[in-house]
């Protein structure tokens, strides 16, 4: 028997870790929330600051995407009833978009049983993204290593490092993926692209086998972040000099603004209340106020829960900020 309505939790995720342009990407512990259930007439609703402004209608991305699995699984257009809540900043390089299209992926797919595989939903994400890094991250967990050629995506997860941890600093203005591609050259330099290669190759073994020392030297990139310093205030200091305040590497986190570093949170007296300063300062410097917050990765990658009579409401959920839970 088919579920009657779902609540489905996805994390968010940051892309390339410096290198690893469009096929890198790791989930992160902040998430949307989505309750999808069948209607006999479409009502779209969203509650919190993240939500503000989004489609209340069939224009809605989740209520477009749900219509894309019921379409792949031989099933008619269904009305649908969406509320969604996110603690995910919208177009800040943490993949808001991202963890809506895999949660309304999943969401959908649980409510007509589970027809569709996790492969099938991550070639449709995969299509609708263009680049799989995000969507793999969100989807799988983890951190993936992936690629889209423009007809198949393949993935990897691999298992983060307990030791690792995340900081990043969301600063307080906008940046479209749209307008951040744009700002990339349409040809590199051989000598870029094997930097890149063997970079976003070193970085990847060094998640792989935990060697976290290693990764300052392979989180540096030539073919997409020099390009986009200059729509981020202070992002150049930030990943000249993040790493002589405690951060194992640093990157623009997708296609920015927000800056990520990663940190060994076993080092011995880590301090974590220098690099975070340092990164605000330095954003303040450059004229420019940030939010930091701590995230670990996140290991698990969407969830999906049958909601029952006694599991509460998004905007119930939405007032007790920072209380949801799937």
């Amino acid at each position: 028997m088919n579920p009657a309505r779902v609540r489905v939790q996805v994390p968010a995720s940051t892309a390339n870790l410096g290198p690893g342009f469009d096929s890198l990407g790791m989930a992160l512990e902040l998430y949307l929330w989505i309750d999808m259930g069948f209607a006999s007439a479409t009502h779209v609703r969203g509650y919190g600051e993240q939500t503000n402004g989004l489609p209340a209608d069939k224009s809605n991305l989740v209520y477009q995407v749900a219509q894309l699995v019921f379409e792949a699984a031989g099933e008619p257009e269904r009305e649908l009833d969406i509320a969604m809540y996110s603690d995910i900043p919208l177009t800040r390089g943490l993949g808001s978009s991202a963890s809506a299209i895999v949660g309304a992926l999943a969401g959908a797919n649980a409510l007509i049983g589970g027809k569709l595989s996790q492969q099938e939903l991550f070639q449709i994400a995969s299509r609708l993204e263009k680049h799989p890094d995000n969507v793999g991250a969100s989807l799988f967990g983890g951190i993936v290593v992936a690629f889209w050629d423009g007809e198949r995506a393949e993935a990897i997860r691999l298992e983060p490092d307990p030791r690792l941890e995340t900081l990043v600093a969301i600063p307080s203005f906008q940046l479209s993926t749209e307008k951040a591609r744009h700002a990339l050259p349409q040809q590199v330099t051989t000598g870029d692209a094997v930097f890149n290669l063997s970079h976003s190759s070193l970085l990847v073994a060094a998640l792989a086998t935990g060697n976290l020392g290693m990764i300052r030297h392979a989180m540096k990139d030539k073919l997409h972040q020099p390009y986009r310093a200059a729509m981020v205030p202070g992002m150049e200091t930030i990943l000249r000099e993040a790493t002589e305040h405690g951060a194992l590497g640093v990157a623009l986190s997708g296609a920015g603004p927000t800056m990520l570093a990663l940190v060994d949170g076993d080092a011995p007296q880590p301090d974590k209340d220098g690099l975070e300063r340092f990164l605000r300062e330095t954003f303040r410097a450059a004229g420019v106020e940030a939010e930091t917050m701590w995230l670990k990765p996140a290991a698990q990658g969407v969830r999906v829960l049958t909601l029952g009579p006694d599991s509460g409401t998004l905007d119930q959920i939405a007032i007790r900020k920072g209380e949801v839970r799937a």
